[in-house]
């Protein structure tokens, strides 16, 4: 499956040239933004951590061994890829015991900048957002449209898809997800399940989306569609009086697309038909997310992007610096700019 496939059209026309991404880890520099005051007492120990080339995963357990307690003790908030210069918060359990000395953990690629107490654990997604520090090198695009660009998704957003490194090399999950929905079962091992359930989900989500951007109104309101704030989880019905929603224009409010569960979509009307049509051309994996437990969710279709801000250091290099709420991938905002080229090993990243 190639990425039109996974991801559908591009809302602002055709790429306008190429770049690089990631030729060096620094050229993809992701800070997480956690709103949580930490008391400086309790049994938690929260550290604020610098990775470099180093995924979540392995960094909890590098933390973990260091610390002297099992990786089960070890929590974040969410995972960030170990193709970046990351910096991300962590929690250790360690109740009745002094804090640890963490030196054997740390190297060039991990370094704890910030440590301190707290009460409470570090849940999953409890961050709001994530902070990106971009650079786009060997860059063949003209200047001046790049700003045009970048001044319309100032003002609009782009689309929210799910980015392609969701999927796996080449849609490699999706092509997994739809065997095992075939068959009518699930992969036993966990993290396996987790992985081909949330690729499967994501896919239909963005199938949803590609037909609103190619019908040119995935930023719009419609009646039938259902409604969400950008940071919000609870969705309410669009009907004619707030598809007219000052908040739409301002990108606060946004309509949503499904991510699969049980039951049908609670949308009405032509959102509905649409959302309900994808589902039937898709029915074993929607039956599939079904047989797994998973309840009927929504996602924004439109992503706002937070204090943008660009520059071009050097002539061939675009520097983006920009926020995101949590969930969302940077790479669907790189997508309608430029073409990007090959950098070796380090490439796709995924920020969650």
């Amino acid at each position: 499956m190639n990425e039109p496939q996974l991801l559908g059209p591009r809302a602002y026309g055709e790429a306008l040239g190429t770049a690089v991404l990631k030729a060096v880890a620094e050229d993809f520099q992701v800070d997480e933004v956690l709103d949580i005051p930490l008391s400086g007492q309790g049994e938690h120990l929260w550290l604020w951590v610098e990775k470099r080339d180093l995924n979540t995963e392995e960094a909890a357990r590098r933390l973990a061994r260091a610390a002297g307690v099992p990786v089960r003790a070890i929590s974040y908030a969410g995972l960030k890829d170990r193709q970046a210069l990351t910096r991300q918060w962590f929690s250790l359990h360690l109740p009745g015991k002094a804090d640890p000395d963490l030196t054997r953990a740390q190297d060039e690629t991990l370094r704890v900048l910030t440590q301190t107490r707290h009460s409470r654990k570090l849940q999953r997604g409890a961050h709001s957002a994530n902070g990106f520090t971009l650079r786009l090198t060997a860059l063949q695009a003209d200047r001046a449209a790049l700003d045009a660009r970048l001044e319309q998704i100032a003002r609009h957003g782009v689309p929210n898809y799910f980015g392609a490194q969701r999927f796996g090399h080449a849609g490699g999950n999706v092509q997994d997800a739809q065997a095992w929905a075939e068959r009518g079962a699930l992969p036993e091992q966990r993290n396996t399940r987790s992985r081909l359930l949330s690729s499967a989900r994501s896919f239909l989500f963005n199938q949803v989306l590609a037909e609103r951007v190619q019908a040119g109104d995935w930023q719009h309101a419609i009646v039938g569609d259902l409604l969400a704030f950008t940071d919000s989880r609870s969705f309410f019905p669009a009907d004619a009086q707030t598809c007219e929603d000052p908040r739409l224009a301002l990108l606060d409010l946004h309509p949503t697309g499904p991510l699969w569960g049980e039951g049908e979509p609670a949308t009405d009307g032509a959102p509905g038909a649409r959302e309900r049509a994808i589902g039937a051309r898709h029915a074993a994996l929607c039956r599939w997310l079904a047989s797994a437990g998973l309840k009927q969710e929504r996602r924004v279709l439109r992503l706002p992007i937070g204090a943008l801000t660009w520059h071009y250091p050097e002539p061939d290099t675009l520097q983006l610096e920009f926020v995101l709420p949590a969930g969302c991938f940077a790479t669907v905002l790189v997508r309608e700019l430029v073409d990007l080229l090959p950098a070796g090993p380090l490439e796709n990243p995924c920020v969650f």
